[in-house]
């Protein structure tokens, strides 16, 4: 008898799993056809690819000068008055300190406000509405013409103009001497934090000089704001404590022992950071101040770069080949409002003793409120506030 066979195809026996495979591959299928997904497939194979390329090349921004610095190596962490923190603190609700913190160092400029305030209140409590805030003729802008040249990293390097211009000259506040005693007056750590160092910038007098942190994120965008209000502005130098390296400066602290080509290399680098400033200023330093040979190099070095050197005064009785002047007192080594105030009122009497005098701060909240009501009332006392710049002598 001759074999019966079905008519239904082969695969109609195969078991449910393996038909609904079958399903499944023919909807993939389709979905391949489909120019929509297949645009998104395309696109997710490319950022898949480019992925794996940084990952093998490296980060795309590894050319620029970065270095991750914590807090409290930088900051005034060290041998600090009591309540140096109320300077360093979150700017949000809720912030939580920004001691802890790493820096990443930026040539990126900072960005605009994000609004425009009626009323601008300093960390403390002063107000000052912003139709009364300071205001001066802005400074140029920088990089002047025939000022700078690439150093480090590709940032501009301070040099002599073929002129003879020199930074000192050119990134100085203009100041015209009315007979009356000067005061002159730094604030410096500025640029470690937003807050208080938009507040130095936008509420005090613009013949006050602001000095900024090298290490600070967007430093270019700071001085260029701070210029923008009229201040003259000095770049701050880490220089070796007697307690280093217990009390660190930072990574690119200026040692006294070490060979004249590092404190030259250290300087380049610190120097090529931003531009506009007319001079250097010490961080710390006790013990590299007091080295003769360290001292020559860094001022043999600044010379060569047409630079000022303005100190806290540890530095009062060294000359040198360049424009220089020595602060007379720190005004807030107590951080009080009266004991602020105290200082300042000392600083008065010894201008009208001397002629001419400065004082040095740090950009406390405290400091930058006393500091703008003092000098409200600063020429109706008969003296007259001055530019650091204005006190420099060779």
């Amino acid at each position: 008898m001759a074999a019966k066979f079905s008519r239904k195809p082969a695969y109609a026996a195969a078991s449910p799993a393996l038909g609904r495979g079958s399903a499944r591959t023919a909807r993939l299928m389709a979905a391949a056809t489909n120019p929509f997904i297949g645009a998104s497939g395309a696109a997710f194979l490319f950022l898949a690819a480019l992925a794996v390329l940084v990952a093998v090349t490296g980060d795309p921004a590894a050319g620029a000068p970065t270095l991750r610095v914590a807090l409290t190596k930088i900051g005034a962490t060290q041998n600090a008055p009591e309540g140096w923190r109320e300077a360093l603190v979150g700017e949000g609700a809720g912030e939580a300190p920004l001691t802890p913190e790493v820096f990443t160092l930026s040539t990126q400029p900072i960005g605009a406000p994000a609004s425009q305030e009626a009323l601008i209140t300093l960390p403390g409590g002063f107000a000052a509405p912003a139709g009364a805030l300071p205001s001066g003729p802005a400074l140029p802008a920088a990089p002047l013409a025939g000022l700078s040249a690439p150093g480090p990293g590709g940032g501009p390097l301070p040099i002599i103009a073929a002129d003879g211009r020199t930074a000192a000259q050119a990134y100085a506040r203009p100041f015209t001497a009315n007979g009356r005693p000067r005061v002159a007056l730094v604030i410096g750590g500025l640029g470690l934090n937003s807050q208080t160092t938009r507040a130095a910038i936008e509420t005090l007098p613009p013949e006050i000089t602001l000095s900024f942190a090298p290490y600070a994120e967007g430093l270019q965008g700071w001085i260029d704001l701070a210029r923008a209000h009229g201040h003259e502005v000095l770049l701050e130098t880490p220089m070796e404590p007697n307690d280093y390296p217990a009390n660190d400066p930072g990574p690119y602290t200026l040692i006294a022992a070490n060979p004249p080509a590092d404190t030259v290399r250290k300087l380049e680098w610190l120097m090529s950071r931003t531009s506009g400033y007319f001079g250097l200023t010490n961080y710390r330093g006790s013990r590299f101040l007091a080295s003769d040979t360290a001292m020559t190099t860094f001022q043999t070095a600044l010379k060569a770069r047409g630079l000022a050197f303005i100190d806290d005064g540890q530095a009062a009785r060294r000359p040198g080949p360049i424009p220089r002047a020595s602060a007379d007192r720190i005004i807030d080594d107590e951080l009080s409002a009266s004991a602020i105030d105290g200082q300042l009122r000392t600083l008065e009497i010894n201008a009208a003793a001397r002629g001419q005098v400065l004082g040095s701060g740090f950009a406390y909240p405290v400091t930058i409120a006393q500091v703008r009501t003092w000098a409200a009332g600063l020429t109706s006392r008969g003296l007259q506030l001055a530019p650091a710049s204005a006190l420099a002598r060779h």
